[in-house]
């Protein structure tokens, strides 16, 4: 294996530039979705990696449940600096695992939470809470549940669906055509399920911390995504800037950086000022001839070197462990 072993662990840092240049010059949709996608595979590739240098290490751990041929010369070999390196990747990846649960657990912790308040509510898609805290935000559905249909406080397909949840308190600062504008930015992230897309780069951000200015450019875009896509829906792209303005002012956010809402935090006055700029051009990939384009195309290369690599060392190690393991 060699040093490509290692490699995956440090390529995430060829996907830094296209993060930032993907959030003024791609289509929200397109960002989010090629952002999230290096994310989730350069994660995975490192996690791989890790995992098997860890192998290495604990084989050399006196007691250690593994067969001793692991421990022998050849398997150590296989890696550089087996020793050290080999012994640090068990608590590094203890980290990984332990990181990874806990943003799990939360997320599935909040969204519980949020569907027992909304239990003595109708079933409708939008759901509106007494409380005087201004905030809103969509909280996806369960197994089986989807995107609602239908009008502001239409109905719902079933009791898991995913509904828009807000207050009373953010509804009383909103003007009538900016209500429309916050109900249909909540839809759009229920419909195109943002609230995976944040999920996974948080996940692949507690993999790797070299992954976190994809996760922050993945929250924005996602947001963006919506933005737009109220603004088609409801005609008029100065009354969701309004709308978010306003929100942004007044509200607290979101429970969980995993769930989507109108006033989410971040750069909320770039969010503005491109809604009151023309909408973005809509590309499935940018052009090479362009600056987002060679980032992009340079984040796609370290993405398909790191998936090579950590196959590569997946492979060799196999064959070396089944090699040294006696029969």
């Amino acid at each position: 294996m060699g040093v490509f072993v290692f490699m995956p662990l440090v390529l995430p840092l060829t996907a830094w530039p296209v993060a930032r240049l993907a959030e003024q010059h791609l289509h929200p949709r397109t960002a989010t979705r090629l952002l999230t996608a290096m994310a989730a595979v350069l994660a995975l590739c490192s996690t791989v990696c890790l995992g098997l240098v860890m192998v290495v290490g604990t084989a050399q751990l006196p007691g250690n449940p593994l067969p001793d041929g692991w421990s022998d010369p050849e398997v150590r070999a296989a890696v550089p600096y087996d020793e050290v390196v080999g012994k640090a990747a068990i608590p590094a990846l203890c980290a990984v695992l332990v990181a990874c649960g806990r943003t799990l657990w939360r997320h599935a912790r909040v969204r519980r939470r949020a569907h027992r308040a909304l239990a003595g509510l109708p079933h409708t898609e939008v759901a509106v809470l007494p409380d005087a805290a201004p905030y809103a935000y969509a909280l996806p559905g369960g197994r089986g549940g989807g995107a609602p249909r239908g009008g502001a406080g239409g109905p719902a397909r079933g009791p898991r669906a995913g509904r828009v949840v807000v207050t009373t308190g953010l509804l009383d600062q909103l003007r009538s055509a900016e209500r429309r504008a916050l109900f249909a930015h909540e839809r759009a992230h229920l419909a195109a399920r943002h609230d995976r897309f944040l999920l996974a780069v948080q996940l692949a951000a507690r993999a790797n911390p070299f992954l976190r200015p994809l996760r922050t450019a993945v929250a924005y875009t996602a947001e963006r995504w919506a933005d737009e896509e109220a603004a088609r829906a409801i005609g008029s792209r100065r009354t969701v800037a309004r709308a978010i303005g306003t929100a942004a002012l007044v509200s607290r956010g979101t429970p969980a950086p995993t769930l989507a809402g109108l006033a989410a935090p971040g750069p909320v006055p770039r969010r503005v000022a491109a809604l009151l700029g023309p909408a973005p051009a809509v590309r499935t990939w940018p052009s090479v001839f362009t600056s987002v384009g060679l980032a992009a195309w340079g984040a796609a290369a370290g993405t398909a070197v790191s998936a090579m690599s950590s196959a590569n060392s997946a492979v060799t190690m196999v064959l070396i462990l089944h090699a040294a393991t006696p029969l």
